[in-house]
């Protein structure tokens, strides 16, 4: 049976507030090029793309997440998917203010996870604390 710690770090609000937004526009510019007789052709291909373009940014905002695996972290964020190594994972953080986890790397460079986020409340800390857990696990060495 696969180890809890391994699940995937998806948010919950930012899942469905996007997602919903993204039906919600689709349908009302459906609507809107549907009523509108006064609308060219053009007109129309420009609503349909532009409502498709808030559709598809929704979309990806929807999708953040940061899964573990054997290796490392790969974190997808908005625009950007990384892997880092565990190795390359200083510490996890997620104090007050912060909208989301912020790994330190080795490298002194830091990476938002926004797989994990404040808006989530008390689930977001506990995830928080779950990833900062599966770090410390996978990053320990015999010298630990």
């Amino acid at each position: 049976m696969a180890d809890p710690l391994d699940a995937p770090f998806r948010p919950r609000l930012a899942r469905v507030v996007p997602l919903s937004v993204a039906g919600l526009v689709v349908v009302l510019t459906g609507v809107l090029v549907v009523v509108m007789d006064t609308l060219g052709s053009l007109d129309r291909v420009g609503f349909v793309l532009f409502a498709l373009a808030i559709a598809w940014f929704c979309w990806r905002q929807a999708s953040v997440c940061a899964v573990p695996d054997a290796t490392g972290l790969r974190v997808r964020n908005l625009l950007i998917t990384t892997h880092v190594t565990w190795a390359q994972v200083v510490s996890v953080r997620f104090g007050q203010g912060r909208p989301w986890v912020q790994l330190d790397l080795a490298d002194g460079d830091t990476l938002a996870v926004m797989g994990v986020q404040r808006a989530d409340g008390a689930y977001a800390e506990a995830e928080a604390r779950r990833l900062a857990t599966l770090v410390a696990r996978r990053s320990a060495t015999a010298a630990d």
